[in-house]
């Protein structure tokens, strides 16, 4: 998909779909107002026999019947522009990657909304990104389906010409990359978990780190044994498919990286809750117990692109957990790779353990930060709903920088407190702790396990059980797998990671 700047006038664009950012209430000003003026008012006469307003995420589509130089203009409500951010920039987007399709439109032109100067680049990096999510689908296995038509996207304004035209075509370019890593995330947790085991996402990292200069490392389970990865191994030793530790790294040009992040993601392929069988229902949309893994390799490559000055692990303990005679029983006793020996008394309470050994493992490159994602607990869920990250760390300064590049990225996320109380209920009387703590608070007693592991390094868990995964479509994300984490994850490493002043790497 091509995606470039035009300063013709809106009227005059040639192309199949022309969409037009209106603010609530706000249908006599420019871009509409230009538009309607070459149909005689007609767009402004139809809006009002629509109900048309501009409010959020409204949409009417019409046909010019030839005297405009697009075959179809679409208007998109964009709301109060008291409240307009990147996020609803990026519905802009969303919405005419939707319309454009439903026109099987090849070429799509997104008139530019009236906004401030200074935040003309970030909207145009919004609007490209959407346009990118919006046109999402995974239909890898219908065969009745083809594929998308959307060949190139504009963005039309006379305001984008000269230096603002290179700094607006390379705000499209991020825009449309950190999209293309959401949606490589997507297609990993969409994808069957008899296609994507952890061998096939040790092969996607492969082909990310060929294209991208990066370096990676697939360990077997023989090496992950020699490596002392006690935890890890238990959950997969019940499995068939063999387990992967995936550990990729980006190191900047030309040198000395100003500070060293490690991002980590849960890489369950497929979660059958072991012998602590989940029920039928609870299984069928397990594949998408990945979904953290899945965003710190595919984040991997937008970060490549944008060459930060960070170096950047992203680590990915895969396996499936599965119930046979070989599977890890509850009441064992395992040893992590930290020496720390875990009672296992719910095998379902796994991913813990799969993330425990790979937090020790990365801790050990020195790294000044770790932040990792995980489908962790349904109590998550329970306390912040569907569509909200729970964060959880002890720093912070970690808290605050991370939060704020997730709400830039126009991700939803919320602090939960690691109460030290709820710490108590993980003592276990035969070995150094237990993998599940007490009935209430579950997605701290989640986070409250994993903290020991990271020892004196900056770590942040982000519980993504909740958005991972979708039984319908909302907002920007498509109904299943959402990418959620990429954005944030961008934003964070390329935009918002502070130098480590009187060190370097």
């Amino acid at each position: 998909m091509i995606f470039d700047v035009s300063t013709t006038e809106l009227p005059l664009f040639e192309g199949d779909l022309l969409a037009i950012p209106v603010f609530e209430g706000k249908l006599d000003e420019s871009p509409l107002k230009d538009v309607d003026s070459a149909l005689n008012g007609r767009l402004s006469r139809l809006a009002g026999l629509e109900s048309f307003e501009g409010k959020s995420e409204q949409l009417l589509v019409y046909n010019p019947d030839g005297k405009l130089g697009a075959g179809r203009v679409a208007l998109i409500g964009v709301g109060d522009r008291k409240g307009f951010t990147a996020p609803e920039a990026r519905m802009i987007g969303v919405i005419a990657a939707r319309a454009g399709k439903a026109c099987k439109a090849k070429s799509i032109g997104l008139a530019m909304p009236k906004v401030t100067k200074g935040r003309q680049d970030a909207v145009v990096e919004a609007m490209a990104n959407g346009v990118v999510l919006g046109g999402y689908s995974f239909d890898e296995f219908k065969g009745d389906t083809k594929p998308g038509v959307l060949e190139q996207v504009m963005v039309v304004s006379k305001e984008l010409g000269g230096a603002r035209k290179r700094v607006a075509k390379a705000a499209l370019e991020r825009g449309a990359s950190v999209a293309s890593a959401v949606n490589q995330a997507r297609d990993l947790v969409n994808g069957p978990a008899n296609q994507v085991t952890p061998e096939y996402m040790a092969g996607v990292a492969k082909e990310i780190a060929k294209e991208h200069g990066l370096k990676v490392k697939v360990r077997s389970r023989a090496e992950c044994e020699k490596l002392g990865m006690g935890l890890y191994l238990a959950v997969a030793q019940g499995a068939t498919n063999e387990p992967r530790f995936i550990h990729l790294q980006y190191e900047p040009p030309k040198g000395r990286a100003v500070r060293s992040v490690a991002l980590i993601g849960k890489g369950v392929t497929f979660d059958s809750g072991g012998l602590s069988l989940k029920p039928p229902k609870s299984m069928e949309d397990m594949k998408c117990d990945m979904a953290g893994g899945a965003a710190v390799i595919a984040a991997m490559a937008a970060i490549a692109r944008a060459k930060p000055p960070v170096c950047v692990h992203a680590v990915c303990a895969a396996t499936e957990n599965m119930p046979s005679g070989n599977a890890q029983r509850p009441g064992d006793i395992v040893k992590g790779m930290s020496g720390r020996t875990v009672e296992v008394l719910n095998t379902d309470a796994e991913g813990r353990l799969t993330l425990a050994d790979a937090i020790h493992f990365i801790k050990k490159e020195n790294v000044d930060e770790i932040i990792e994602l995980s489908t962790l607990t349904g109590a998550c869920m329970v306390a912040l709903g569907k569509y909200t990250v729970g964060a959880m760390t002890e720093q912070d300064d970690l808290a605050k920088r991370f939060l704020a590049a997730a709400d830039t990225a126009g991700e939803d996320m919320w602090r939960l407190p690691l109460v030290p109380r709820i710490a108590k209920e993980l003592k276990s009387n035969v070995a150094d702790c237990k993998n599940i703590g007490g009935p209430w608070g579950g997605a701290i007693s989640a986070g409250l396990f994993l903290v020991p592991f990271a020892g004196e390094t900056p770590y942040l868990h982000l519980d993504i059980a909740g958005p991972a995964f979708s039984d319908s479509p909302w907002g920007v994300h498509p109904k299943g797998g959402t990418g959620v984490g990429v954005q944030a994850l961008v934003e964070y490493v390329t935009r918002s990671v502070p130098a480590r002043f009187g060190k370097k790497r």
